[in-house]
């Protein structure tokens, strides 16, 4: 039986609202079991340590636990493509970094998209790098660094965490803004990379706040600038890189993002739960002991973040010709 137009139209509409209806409901449902952060880094670092604020935060807003599983390797791509093959539910959530958007470029045949594969939720904080160097190396400022750099070609060394870590990232970027030559030497992680540059193993490095400010604050490290384009409230003193080379910015946010295609009402509800948490003192307090600032962005101003960093990183990485190990 054929049924007449008007109604045939009343129950095709029906029919593509039922899934949109289906999903709102599901929101202010949400959440109504257990969900899981995944981060891709080890426990105690500062990611990690991050990925529990998040989690502790969203089990008091929200009355479910989230629970923070670890899950390091690939430079936190063994947690991203979990999270990109997961049921887009709002169930299983990326405790996401810069890293995610330079690894894009740095590592081959990956098999998700950062910028497509992914919902962005809200961002907490982002940080930014301190220059260092010992202080046998004779450089008291930016320009000083880099006119000694030139004059000594190959002979004064960079250290980082690893290749594709941020102060290797952050380092590249300085290398591609002023052209000058330093031996690169990676490390295992900061700790070690610290060790060697306070015995003056090595001369430079583009460390983390916490790994760095209190050889700082008691001399043993010599401060030349900050990555991001202001100065640090912490160390007021020392200069932003963009100060001696304008627009220069190099920092790390850290932020949270579902599948692709989970719901926006779950979406919209997370991001509205973190959005919270940087009005909380305690947190404020805990992104200041990180060196860090609260960042609050929504979910489309997150994508646009994103989206930019990926692309921003991929010129670096491409000039230097860098590759993963």
């Amino acid at each position: 039986m054929k049924l007449p137009r008007r109604e045939f139209l009343q129950l095709t509409a029906g029919a593509v609202a039922l899934p949109a209806l289906s999903a709102v409901a599901a929101a202010e449902t949400y959440p109504e079991r257990p969900a899981r952060i995944i981060s891709g880094f080890p426990p105690g670092g500062i990611s990690d340590t991050y990925a529990r604020l998040l989690a502790q935060w969203l089990s008091q807003q929200l009355g479910q636990q989230f629970i923070v599983e670890n899950r390091p390797g690939a430079g936190g791509n063994l947690a991203a493509e979990a999270v990109a093959k997961a049921a887009p539910d709002g169930y299983t959530l990326l405790q996401t970094t810069s890293a995610d958007a330079w690894n894009a470029t740095l590592y081959q045949n990956l098999n998700f998209n950062v910028v497509r594969d992914f919902s962005p939720i809200a961002t907490i904080s982002r940080g930014s790098g301190l220059l260092v160097v010992n202080p046998s190396l004779p450089a008291q400022s930016v320009p000083e660094l880099i006119a000694y750099a030139k004059s000594n070609p190959g002979k004064v060394t960079v250290a980082s965490a690893g290749v594709g870590s941020a102060p290797h990232m952050f380092w590249e970027l300085f290398r591609n803004k002023t052209g000058i030559d330093m031996v690169h030497v990676p490390y295992r992680g900061g700790g070690p990379a610290v060790v060697d540059l306070l015995a003056g193993q090595v001369q430079v490095y583009f460390g983390t706040f916490p790994s760095t400010i209190e050889q700082v604050r008691a001399g043993k490290l010599r401060a030349l600038a900050v990555t991001s384009p202001t100065r640090a409230a912490v160390l007021p003193d020392v200069p932003a890189m963009a100060e001696f080379l304008p627009g220069f910015e190099a920092s790390i946010y850290v932020g949270l993002a579902a599948p692709r295609d989970t719901p926006a009402a779950i979406i919209n509800k997370l991001g509205d739960t973190v959005s919270r948490a940087l009005d909380d003192p305690g947190i404020q307090r805990r992104i200041a002991d990180f060196g860090d600032a609260p960042l609050r962005l929504s979910p489309a101003a997150f994508t646009k973040l994103v989206a930019d960093e990926t692309e921003k990183w991929a010129d670096v990485i491409h000039a230097a010709g860098v590759k993963a190990e």
